[in-house]
């Protein structure tokens, strides 16, 4: 994992950081934390004390573990909430191991509900979620670039520039895009 603006240990202990004082909260033990992500004791160890970066599906299955979007858990690790964000500003996180990068263009706050999302997939990527990091969260995707299959609810939709996708993660999710070609998106939650 990398985020720009921020060296890639720096972010690395700011959630392992957090991600600790998550499961504290809790009162969870990292056995029990193990069982209800379905990430490997000695994985959670290991990320906690910043000995190894996560990667987007990890982050996502300890996420829906805590019932909490991603962009929040990135929310928490970064500064204060500030009101107008320029684009060299941007918080930039990326997974180089399935070719994903995310830039929070409006990063979430504790008095603000919604937030925004600037994506991009690398050819032949595929990224899964087991389950959601929150029941019932809205999501509205607007694919600028490429092709992307998105898979929520059971049921698969392709989408083409300029297409819209509005859903509520209910169960899994996957993103993929076509070996020949990337995909670029704005991704609105709610």
């Amino acid at each position: 994992m990398e985020e720009t603006g921020t060296s890639g240990a720096d972010i690395d202990q700011q959630i392992a950081h957090r991600l600790r004082a998550l499961r504290a909260e809790r009162r969870w033990s990292l056995d029990e934390l193990a069982r209800r992500s379905k990430v490997s004791r000695a994985t959670l160890s290991r990320l906690e004390n910043a000995e190894v970066s996560a990667t987007a599906v990890v982050l996502g299955k300890l996420c829906a573990a805590y019932g909490l979007p991603l962009s929040r858990l990135m929310r928490m690790v970064e500064d204060d909430f500030i009101p107008l964000v320029r684009r060299e500003a941007q918080p930039v996180w990326t997974d180089p191991s399935v070719g994903f990068q995310r830039r929070s263009v409006s990063p979430p706050a504790q008095t603000l509900a919604g937030e925004v999302l600037a994506c991009e997939l690398a050819p032949g990527a595929h990224i899964t979620y087991e389950e959601p990091p929150r029941r019932g969260l809205e999501h509205h995707l607007l694919l600028l670039e490429g092709q992307l299959d998105i898979t929520v609810n059971g049921q698969t939709h392709t989408l083409q520039p300029g297409d819209c996708l509005r859903y509520q993660l209910l169960g899994p999710s996957a993103f993929m895009t076509p070996k020949h070609c990337a995909a670029r998106y704005v991704l609105f939650l709610v």
